[in-house]
This record gives structure tokens, sequence and C-alpha cells, in this order.
């Protein structure tokens, strides 16, 4: 009966440290600047506008060896867009887009993650933009980890993505060729623990 009590804490203890070595937990690195929300949408059909959102914050797991249990979380501030243009960034945050004093945060939350080969995966998960929630899929592809001149471990990524404003009940009408928004992200995270 003992032995089999050892066995079994033993079995327990394997299996708990294998977990911890599975996965590793990372915070996004916006406070050294080195994660970018970027976004991009046709203005007229002549030129893309670009801009960005400067304040957010987020955590993934990852483990190279299990791509697929990957999870992502990220938060961000809505109020903090930036198109390099202080009048249209008004109107971005306006009730014409973002209302960003009704909602004033964006949320993406991963469901799954399907691997592609060759670093590259695709990203499924909830975006919840404008009060709506919707599944979004993202191209990632993974950059490089390895430790940092600080001590620290850091892994980083890249993905994009697009969607509709009308599927997020954004109903500002900008023509035909503005429809759509195409997110870049860059995402860089430092291991925790």
């Amino acid at each position: 009966m003992r032995l089999n009590k050892v066995a079994g804490m033993f079995m327990g203890f394997i299996l708990l440290a294998s977990s911890q070595l599975w996965a590793a937990d990372y915070k996004i690195d916006t406070q050294g600047a080195h994660a970018f929300i970027q976004f991009r949408v046709k203005h007229l059909g002549y030129s893309w506008l670009y801009g960005r959102f400067n304040t957010f914050e987020g955590s993934f797991s990852y483990d190279e060896k299990k791509p697929e249990a990957t999870k992502v979380n990220v938060t961000i501030d809505t109020a903090s867009v930036d198109s390099n243009h202080a009048e249209r960034d008004k109107h971005l945050r306006s009730d014409d887009f973002l209302d960003v004093k009704k909602y004033p945060k964006a949320t993406f939350v991963s469901k799954k993650v399907i691997p592609k080969g060759d670093d590259k995966a695709v990203l499924v998960g909830d975006l919840t933009l404008h009060g709506v929630t919707k599944e979004v899929t993202i191209d990632v592809t993974a950059i490089g980890g390895g430790k940092d001149p600080w001590g620290g471990y850091r892994q980083g990524f890249q993905g994009s993505t697009s969607f509709k404003l009308k599927d997020f009940n954004i109903k500002k009408d900008l023509g035909p060729a503005s429809q759509e928004v195409e997110l870049i992200l860059s995402i860089e995270g430092i291991r925790q623990g």
C-alpha cells in the first residue's frame, strides 16, 4: 500500500514538472515598446491610412514543441488610437467609429491554434470590439526566441488579420474601398518566472 502511495506521488510530481516544462508564460513587452498593434484601411481606394493603438496589455503561453497549446489574451485601450492626425483621431474615438466612451476596451481571447509548419500557424479567437464579439483568424509567424541581454528570455511573433467594420456594428460608411480594416501585429513577450 505504501509503495503505491509513493509511486502515485512520484507520478504526480513527474506530471506536474513536465507540464511546467511544456509551456512557458510570457508577458507582452509593451513597457519596452517591443510590441505593436497597427491597422490600415484604404483611403478612397487611392492610398492606405495607417494607425496604431498606443496602450494595450496582454500575455501568452507558448511551447515551440507544442504550438497547438498556445493561449493568448490581449486587452486594448481603444482611446489610445493614433493615426498621426489629431482631428482624425478625435473622429475615430467618436460614436461614428470606436465610441470609446461606451466601449473603452477591445479584447482578444484565443480559442485554438492550428500549426501550419515552417514556424507558421493560424490563431483562432474571439475579438470583442465596439460591444460585438466575433471569431477572427490571425495568420501568425514565429519570429524567434532566446535570451536577452538582461537575463530574461523572450519570444516574438508577427500576425495579420482583416475584418469588415460592419461586422462589429461600426456603421460609418467611408465608401466601398474602405469597408475592411487590416490589423498588423508585432508581439514580443518576456517569459515570466
